[in-house]
């Protein structure tokens, strides 16, 4: 799943239980170093992201980090059976498929995790 692909990362926690909840629990993330009150989670290729205590979190109306994947349909499946709900957004220019969106030579959905971040898997067409 999600942890086999690249991630570059800091994502912002108003509530750090939640949020691990969240990342561990919903999206199944295995939890890696802690720091400072934040966590570490480790992807592919030697990628990770650091989940952080903030009061700003969720304050960013643009994607904080995305996920390349190699068939976005079967990602947002698995994620979808973990009870994650995708976002829409107004995109003229695209082509949209159900939860996922053709432009700009890639597919991609979004959604949001516990604190209100913006995340997006994407796959290179």
């Amino acid at each position: 799943m999600l942890q086999s692909h690249p991630l570059y990362a800091y994502l912002p926690a108003t509530d750090m239980a939640r949020a691990r909840r969240f990342y561990e629990t919903t999206l199944g993330f295995t939890p890696g170093e802690e720091l400072g009150g934040g966590i570490t989670y480790r992807f592919g290729k030697d990628t990770a992201c650091f989940l952080y205590p903030t009061p700003n979190a969720g304050t960013s109306k643009a994607s904080q980090a995305f996920w390349q994947v190699e068939d976005v349909e079967r990602e947002v499946a698995e994620l979808k059976a973990r009870g994650v709900t995708f976002e829409h957004y107004d995109m003229p220019e695209a082509t949209i498929g159900g939860d996922i969106v053709t432009a700009g030579g890639a597919k991609a959905a979004w959604f949001k995790d516990s604190e209100g971040n913006i995340l997006a898997i994407v796959q290179p067409l």
